[in-house]
Formats: C-alpha cells, structure tokens, sequence
C-alpha cells in the first residue's frame, strides 16, 4: 500500500475532481489523504475523509477566505489573485502541507495548480508529485499573447520557492515536471501550448473530467421535473454569488417566458433572487445534486467554470456561457471553438439574447451533436482510473530515504 497526499485550495472546484481519483486509489489499496482546508473538505469528501489542516488567507475583518471584490475584471482580477490570494495563500499552506507529509507519511503528493505549496514542498523533500490541473487555461497559451504578466507571475513564483521550497530549482510549480493530470481531452481543451513530453517537456496526461458523487449532494424534488418539457440548468458556481444578481435575474425572465417548451433550475447560493415560491415553471434554489441532475438536463446556462462545463459535457449537454473572468474566458472560447455551446456577455446580456442563446442551443441539432462527441471523448480518456494508473507509475520501487525537515 502507498500513500498520495492531495493538497488542495479552499476552492470547491478544485476538490471535486480528487475526490474520484482519490476514491479510485483507495479501491486499488492504497490510503488517500487530504492537506488543505478541513471544513470544506468534508464537506465535498465526507466526514470519514482523513484531512491534514492548512491555514488559508484570510480577511482580517472577516476571518473568512478573502474574496476578490465582483467588480475587478482582466489583469486587475489576475493581479489581486496572485498577489493577494494565491501567492499568500501558498505561504499559509506549506507548514501545514509540510506536516501533513510527515504524519500521513506521503509517498506521492499530488498538488493542485492553485496550491502551489504542495509543489514546493514536495520539490523541497525530494518526494514525487504530480500536478492536478483544474483547468485548461495553464496549458493552453492563455498568457501567449501577455508576456508581460507571465513574466511577472514566473517572478513571483520564483521569489516565492526562495521562501518555501527548494531554492536551487527552476521547476513551474505549476507544472510538475513528472505528471500533470488534465481534466479535459483535446477535443474540448485543443493543442497544448509548448513542448509535449515526446519533445522533452511537460508530460501532461489528458484523463478527461473525474466524475464522482458528492459526499453532500442536497436533496431534490425529482417529481417536480416534467418530462414532457426540456430542463434549463442555470449556476454561476459557488464563488460568484456577488457577482451575479443581473445575470440570474435576466435569466430567470428568459426562461420563464419559454415555459410552454421549457423548465428551468436556478443555483442561487446568495439568495440573490430572494428565493421565490416554487412554481411549475422556474424552481430557484442555494444548491442541488449537480451531476445527477445534469443527467435529465436538455441545456445549461454557466459562467464557464471548468468543472461545470466539463460535468455538462460529459453528459452530453450543450452550453450558453457567460465568462466572468480568470481562466472562464478560456474554457467559453474552448467551448465555443468545440461548436458545443454560445457565448454570451456576462455584464452587458438581456433576457432577449439569453432567451435566444438558449432556443438556438436547444434547436439546433449542431450543439448537442459536438457535446456528444466532446462527451464520447471524455469516457475514452478514463477519468479517475486513468488519473490513478498514472499516478502509480510515480511510486518509487524503493523508497528512498529522504530530510523531511524544513
């Protein structure tokens, strides 16, 4: 038996896809375990989830993960990410990931993106690590035509590992130079932007999505769908809620006006829309089982964050995304690119134009035809058991001692 640490960001998104890798390593006999945030977690993984805790950046008045103000757009959102979340957030962390890997006794740390703290630290102890890629945007040139800021991050990076990880490497934590697990396939991610691993580079193994059930999925009226009508799955995703309150608005007057044809589910953890009464047209609700509904729905409305577009694709589902912003701009132009979806303003979209992105995507036979195929492609890849495979080639055949001490 081995033992993988994944090490995550008190990010929901990022949590989902280890949950099935994590659950594929522990039929195959090995022990899993998290380092990062315990409350959410769990509240993803189940109470019975072993999970080493991590600090996390927080707002000094709030005492909660600090959140980026709705209104930062392009590079000031960039900005504030790196320099105000995930470059803090990684100093928080490494302590904790430090002796998450000394109790649990890691033999593979398996590192998200956006926790580079388990990279660092991995690099630092001279243990494998791999690196779980949530999104495509990393890896896809979405910094190709701004040199400016990749150099900036790859600065920040680099005075980053002088605090915290091995100062003698040049490595992208970003990217582990042994694996790197993406979430996606080709056919919706595209080519891979620099060398692949048969020119030397980054060997990154496409597994496509890592579908699993959540440990908490809320329960759901299933007798309220009717089956004579096609169901509208709208969510703007958990870290959004400031951001979205015209957006859903609009949405929820677009598809009501379509009831003749259409029902809709609105994800609205804010409240944002005050909760109406349920009505057999339009049900609003702060969370729902995600994936089993995405099974019955005939369309979703999103904001192109990864795991939804990836969890509606895999079943086949066409899209209207209405990118905020980060890498969501990158997976909508992956989306449309793919003939799976349309692209709408976020900011600046009526009820008219939603009402008509979602009539198109429902009609014509198109979307859904390429959201098929990109969904044929996923299971091809597959997912958790092809993320596993490729993290037991990592296990040493002998472990070597290694200076656990930072």
């Amino acid at each position: 038996m081995s033992r993988f640490l994944f090490v995550v960001p008190p990010l929901v998104g990022h949590v989902n896809p280890t949950l099935g890798v994590a659950a594929e390593l522990a039929a195959r006999g090995h022990a899993t375990a998290w380092a990062g945030h315990p409350e959410l977690v769990h509240r993803v993984a189940g109470p019975d989830a072993e999970v080493f805790p991590c600090d996390v950046v927080t707002d000094p008045a709030s005492d909660r993960p600090v959140q980026r103000p709705p209104e930062l757009r392009g590079p000031a959102a960039l900005k504030f990410l790196w320099e105000s979340f995930l470059v803090p957030l990684a100093e928080a962390m490494a302590p904790g990931v430090v002796a998450a890997v000394d109790h649990f006794g890691a033999d593979v740390v398996v590192a998200d993106q956006q926790a580079v703290a388990g990279a660092l630290v991995a690099e630092r102890l001279g243990l494998p690590w791999a690196t779980s890629a949530t999104t495509p945007a990393e890896f896809t040139g979405a910094l190709d035509g701004m040199p400016l800021v990749d150099a900036w991050i790859t600065a920040l990076l680099a005075d980053l590992r002088k605090r915290i990880g091995d100062p003698e490497s040049s490595v992208d934590p970003r990217f582990s130079p042994q694996l790197t697990l993406a979430f996606t396939t080709p056919e919706l991610a595209g080519p891979v932007s620099g060398p692949g691993p048969e020119d030397g580079g980054r060997p990154i193994r496409f597994v496509g999505p890592s579908i699993a059930a959540r440990a908490t999925d809320p329960s759901f009226a299933w007798q309220w769908l009717d089956p004579e009508r096609a169901l509208v799955l709208v969510s703007l995703g958990t870290a959004n809620t400031d951001a979205g309150a015209a957006f859903l608005t609009s949405c929820q007057s677009a598809l009501r006006a379509r009831s003749d044809r259409l029902q809709a589910v609105i994800v609205d953890p804010g409240g944002v829309l005050g909760f109406p009464p349920p009505d057999a047209d339009v049900l609003v609700l702060p969370s729902v089982p995600q994936v089993p509904l995405l099974a019955r729905a005939a369309a979703v409305v999103c904001h192109a964050g990864h795991n939804t577009v990836c969890e509606s694709l895999w079943h086949g589902v066409p899209l209207v995304v209405a990118p905020i912003r980060d890498d969501q701009p990158v997976v909508a132009g992956q989306v449309v690119a793919a003939g799976a979806g349309i692209r709408v303003r976020f900011g600046r979209t009526s009820a008219a134009r939603l009402g008509e992105a979602v009539d198109t995507v429902l009609d014509a036979p198109a979307y859904r035809a390429a959201a098929q195929r990109i969904a044929a492609s996923f299971r091809a890849a597959g997912g958790a058991a092809a993320a596993a495979d490729h993290l037991e080639l990592l296990l040493r055949p002998s472990p070597q001692p290694t200076n656990r001490r930072m």
